[in-house]
């Protein structure tokens, strides 16, 4: 069922106007040109770039390493209906700050990225927040959110394979995200 849903999900993505009704009908406002660029931050699998470019199927205009202050991360999401794969979420913690990637994409580009998330129809939301590239430059950002269980489970497998197909600065700087939550 949910992957069927994932598929409607993305060919709905492709029109703008019927994504603006589904999105609304789930009270998220789509806001901007489906052409601007907007940066997204990535803090869970989507830091990966195969997960990113070939799986999630985006092409960023840029990249770079980013945080924000002001979250942390867990893994407080369990898949419907078994509850055995574990999703990184954000929880607002303002003692805490999260590392991941920022990517900058189209609106259009997020609205498929968000196809592939379950977004409108499952917990992820948008959620727009600060968020700090290595030269301290403020960029405002789109991160998916959700609401996550009380307790934090163990990363999955998948969370902690993906690294090992990645290029070593790259499993380096993953893995202390993942170990550091």
């Amino acid at each position: 069922m949910m992957r069927a849903l994932l598929k409607f999900n993305a060919l709905l993505a492709h029109s703008w106007a019927l994504s603006w009704c589904l999105y609304r009908l789930h009270g998220i406002c789509l806001i901007g040109s489906p052409r601007e660029e907007i940066w997204y931050f990535a803090y869970g699998a989507n830091m990966h770039s195969s997960t990113f470019r070939q799986w999630r199927g985006m092409c960023p205009r840029e990249w770079r390493p980013g945080r924000v202050r002001g979250y942390r991360l867990r893994f407080n999401l369990k898949t419907p209906p078994r509850g055995i794969d574990i999703y990184a979420n954000l929880s607002a913690d303002p003692a805490a700050e999260v590392w991941g990637v920022l990517y900058r994409i189209t609106r259009r580009d997020l609205v498929c990225l968000g196809a592939t998330e379950g977004v409108p129809w499952w917990r992820y939301r948008p959620l727009s927040l600060d968020a700090e590239d290595l030269s301290g430059t403020t960029l405002p950002a789109v991160a998916y959110v959700a609401q996550g269980d009380e307790d934090d489970c163990k990363p999955s497998l998948r969370y902690l394979t993906l690294p090992s197909c990645g290029r070593a600065r790259e499993r380096t700087a993953y893995l202390k995200i993942i170990f550091s939550s």
